[in-house]
């Protein structure tokens, strides 16, 4: 938890609450966090759901990990400590679009479960919707996609605290949803995941 530096500020209430935005907007703002191994297929099961979403005339952002290190969380690294700031900070700005109404598609490796349990925290304790997609592979099955060569540099030493081969990856525990997309379609990963928008009334 980062303590609070900055004195004399106060929560400013406004006249438009988050049912009303929600209202608007014809459904239910909710982030699903998704986290699993570099190459289990996050990123590309997001973008499908996100086309998909789209189609449906439902307002979808995607916070995908390599863009956001691109923009707001750029000064940080890949240590402990900036990983679990990175989700931090991440945790925060979803929290803001569901406050909007926004569903949120938030994919990040998050290797580990305390990260992920807070930002969890920070949304149900404002009585918003948070769910857990474990985009879960083998990591012999990512190193074999290896979409972006990292696992190569990994092995290669050219790459230093990379999760899976010399940093570790926390699985969750109790996530409510488990894609392991190298047994499913990527058509069958989304219809799973708009069945289970539904079954929490996110969207009807």
């Amino acid at each position: 938890m980062v303590d609070q530096k900055a004195t004399n500020v106060h929560w400013h209430d406004g006249e438009v609450s988050t049912e009303q935005r929600s209202e608007l907007l014809g459904q239910k703002g909710a982030t699903l966090w998704f986290t699993g191994l570099s190459g289990s297929g996050k990123s590309t099961v997001m973008v499908a759901l996100e086309h998909a979403l789209y189609q449906q005339g439902r307002l979808v952002y995607r916070l995908d990990g390599d863009n956001i290190r691109l923009g707001i969380n750029k000064n940080l690294g890949f240590s402990a400590q900036d990983r679990t700031e990175n989700i931090r900070r991440i945790g925060e700005v979803a929290k803001l679009f569901v406050d909007t109404g926004v569903i949120v598609l938030s994919g990040f490796i998050s290797p580990y479960r305390a990260d992920r349990d807070t930002v969890r925290a920070l949304h149900e304790s404002n009585g918003m919707k948070f769910i857990e997609v474990f985009v879960d592979v083998p990591l012999d099955v990512a190193e074999s996609r290896d979409p972006k060569g990292l696992y190569k540099k990994a092995r290669a030493g050219e790459i230093k605290n990379f999760t899976g081969i010399d940093d570790p990856y926390e699985a969750p525990s109790d996530p409510e949803i488990v894609l392991p997309s190298h047994e499913l379609s990527l058509e069958a990963e989304v219809e799973l995941l708009l069945s289970a928008l539904r079954e929490h009334n996110i969207i009807t």
